[in-house]
């Protein structure tokens, strides 16, 4: 794979120096049936805390608007960021199944996740990973990926890349809109969102429910012989509530509360488990205040954040396993940010020149226990950090946009870090090309469960853990070529990256605590074409290439296959009706714990299957109001499993309608 790697990598990156490009989603008008949206230039907040036209962002990015969540027919997050180039989407089965993303080789555990830019990552997690299995879409307005080292912005857990939830928000000049919609489908499902948003002189607010539920289909392999096709039940409801007040020119309060339930059927392959049940709650709650200052030039506002999740894990003993399990899991956390952007205009030779700093400090609590009582698993713990960081980003000739930014870490319990993210973006618009090439550090913070965990008298997690930590750099272009009667005809787009991790946590030789103990590496190839034939469709193919490494055994990372391509396209025959197939191939992917069709456990290294799973979604707008829409997934019934012994969703198809009023 090296010398494959390699191969792609000479003619793209060495022979033609083509530094890393930020790949993005074109802007797209908001759909008809939405909260009406003020249209605005394509910009891009998570990626440098300042607000950046993308084409100037160092970065690699993929934006998911609202548009795209409906045309495309996602109805959870994993669902949005299963085509998402450089991203690796592993679900148990299907909706609301447990959902974890690897994104350019890293760890689950090391990707960040922000609701509105708050951390949502839950602290009691073990390992803090995400579960991206829970969250439904109906009050997103867009999601924007950032690929790459993050902790010089946000801290821990940002080094595969960051992922910001962006709510939806009120229509302006409108009093009141309501919007919703309805649908109902195979496995008895039935989805709705109903919402009211607007804005009334100096407020303006925006409250929605959505809830979903559906008898879903085996998450166990059909391959294993006691499978008994037992379906996972699934029932998730949430609610948003936004409001904001404009006091003065400049000047805004804005509070956001949201909850959100799921309740899931859960499966211990190679067995199912008739009886084993999932709760999972997450409440909450943002206020922020923001003002300009010096006519506009110097902004600073100030954000207070609570979040407290709540999930439990109920298995009680039945004919096939007299094992009983009663799991609780709380986690709580509290940020406080101070946050400020200052423009500096022209300075020297630099123009358009932006200064950010702020100072954030976080506590998290965990009270955890969970597995039996001979083995309990126990950890009640509390930790603060306070951080400094600062960025500065400006343009030199009209066509070079330079940026950098520095954050200082602090913690009570464990050693601080110091990150830091350098990048430029070059245009050359005489062959319409970006060039792209950027840098940084990123760490991970020791969990609490890590720190301070015990299970029973074996084990005893180690305080004096350091932060997992990263060097990435990456590099690419993006060039429009004249195609089919216009300059855009056609984008093909090549970002290649390298990241190298250390002081990775694992067991120590002992198995009685944790260590840092790993390296690994990651290498790989981001390649993206999109055709634009005709005004009324436009085509993309997403290849990502990835080579892993653990660089203590030398053997490829779990769950990291070395291809993945994502194809899709847009048509719009009439102004009325969309079609939006999707095509995800997954390669080989490598396995540390796979069962045989008996059940039996395969120890070492073993390869999961590649696989294909097929979607199509078509939208008919109906009156301006309303809009009818058909959404079928895993069309061919796809039997493939992301991780060995858990099946992707079977065939499903959903119909219903979308509508303001």
């Amino acid at each position: 794979m090296r010398s494959y790697i390699n191969h792609l990598a000479a003619p793209l990156v060495l022979g033609l120096t083509l530094p890393a490009l930020a790949q993005t989603t074109p802007p797209a008008a908001a759909p008809a049936t939405g909260p009406a949206t003020v249209v605005m230039p394509e910009t891009i907040v998570t990626a440098t805390r300042i607000p950046t036209p993308a084409t100037r962002v160092p970065a690699a990015i993929t934006v998911i608007t609202r548009q795209d969540i409906e045309e495309r027919g996602y109805q959870s997050l994993a669902e949005a960021l299963a085509t998402v180039p450089g991203l690796r989407l592993v679900q148990t089965g299907g909706i609301g199944q447990q959902a974890s993303a690897f994104i350019r080789g890293g760890a689950s555990r090391h990707v960040l996740v922000l609701l509105d830019g708050v951390p949502v990552n839950d602290p009691s997690e073990p390992n803090g990973a995400f579960n991206f299995g829970n969250e439904l879409l109906g009050d997103i307005e867009r999601i924007e990926v950032v690929r790459g080292p993050g902790s010089s912005l946000y801290g821990s857990g940002a080094i595969s890349g960051v992922i910001n939830l962006i709510s939806r928000r009120a229509p302006a000049n409108t009093p009141i809109q309501g919007f919703g919609e309805i649908a109902g489908g195979t496995q008895g499902t039935a989805r709705g969102t109903l919402g009211v948003a607007g804005s009334l002189r100096d407020w303006d607010y925006m409250v929605a429910g959505q809830g979903l539920t559906t008898q879903g289909t085996d998450a166990t392999a059909r391959r294993f012989t006691r499978d008994t096709r037992e379906t996972e039940d699934f029932r998730a409801a949430a609610g948003t509530a936004r409001f904001g007040w404009n006091p003065a020119a400049g000047t805004r309060v804005e509070g956001l509360l949201r909850w959100r339930e799921n309740r899931t059927e859960l499966d211990n392959i190679p067995n199912d488990d008739p009886n084993y049940t999932g709760n999972d709650r997450r409440w909450y709650g943002q206020l922020r205040g923001e003002t300009a200052l010096l006519d506009g030039a110097w902004t600073t506002g100030l954000r207070l954040a609570l979040t407290e999740d709540r999930r439990r894990y109920l298995n009680l003993p039945d004919a096939r396993s007299t094992a009983s399990t009663d799991d609780l899991f709380r986690g709580e956390r509290q940020v406080l940010d101070w946050g400020n952007r200052i423009r500096l205009g022209d300075v020297g030779p630099f123009a358009q020149s932006a200064l950010a700093f702020g100072v954030t400090h976080e506590r998290e609590d965990v009270d955890q226990r969970s597995g039996s009582p001979s083995f309990r698993t126990t950890t009640n713990a509390t930790a603060r950090s306070t951080a400094l960081h600062a960025g500065i980003q400006g343009q030199v000739g009209g066509r070079l946009d330079l940026s950098a930014g520095l954050r200082q870490d602090l913690a009570d319990d464990y050693d601080g870090f110091l990150s830091w993210r350098t990048g430029a973006v070059l245009a050359v618009p005489e062959v319409n090309s970006r060039l792209v090439l950027a840098a940084g550090t990123a760490f991970k913070a020791p969990s609490l469960y890590q720190r301070f965990g015990r299970i029973g008298t074996t084990f005893q997690g180690n305080p004096d853990l350091r932060p997992e930590t990263s060097f990435s750099w990456e590099a690419g272009v993006e060039t429009d070529l004249g195609l089919f009667g216009r300059e855009d005809g056609a984008t093909v787009n090549v970002t290649y990256f390298d990241t190298q991790y250390r002081n990775l946590i694992n067991f120590n030789a002992t198995f009685t605590s944790l260590a840092n103990v790993e390296r690994a590496m990651s290498r790989g190839v981001e390649i993206g074409v999109t055709m634009r034939p005709a005004p009324w469709i436009d085509g993309r193919v997403a290849w990502t290439a990835t080579e892993t490494r653990d660089e203590v055994t030398g053997a490829p990372l779990a769950r990291r296959p070395k291809n993945v391509v994502a194809v899709s396209a847009r048509v719009s025959p009439t102004d009325r009706l969309t079609i939006a197939p999707e095509v995800l191939f997954t390669g080989p992917s490598p396995e540390t714990a796979a069962y045989s069709n008996s059940g039996a456990f395969i120890g070492g290294l073993t390869y999961n299957k590649s696989g294909t799973v097929a979607n199509l979604t078509g939208s008919y707008r109906v009156t301006d109001s309303i809009t009818a829409f058909a959404e079928g997934r895993n069309l061919t019934n796809s039997r493939y499993e992301p991780a060995n012994g858990f099946t992707t969703y079977g065939r499903s198809l959903l119909v219903g309608t979308r509508f303001t009023f």
